[in-house]
């Protein structure tokens, strides 16, 4: 039995999609590096791991969000949503009234 099977050719080593096994391997490894080296450049290991973080994207501009992380807790914040739900509304109520003196010093006094 042995000595038949060293007589006959291999097909396998003549077989043209064997080196696809290969390229497969190749392209799972460079995935992999590009989404280390992804993760290392927008610094998403430290969002990650912190607990508590603040994140304002596009700052005085009409689209601005501001996003907090505290504890698990994510919270995102459009500048402008609530600005789309009622236009004609109040989006707030008056809770007190603010001075501000001569010397620059602003005075809260609550209602």
């Amino acid at each position: 039995m042995k000595r038949h099977r060293f007589l006959h050719k291999n097909d396998d080593d003549l077989d043209p999609l064997n080196s696809l096994t290969n390229l497969f391997d190749v392209a799972m490894v460079f995935a992999v590096a590009l989404m280390v080296a992804l993760v290392q450049h927008l610094n998403v290991a430290e969002l990650l791991l912190e607990k508590e973080f603040t994140i304002v994207k596009n700052p005085g501009k009409d689209d601005m969000e501001i996003i907090t992380k505290k504890g698990e807790e994510i919270s995102k914040y459009k500048q402008n949503q609530n600005l789309e739900a009622d236009p004609g509304k109040p989006r707030g109520k008056r809770v007190g009234t603010a001075y501000q003196l001569d010397n620059g010093e602003i005075i809260y006094i609550p209602e």
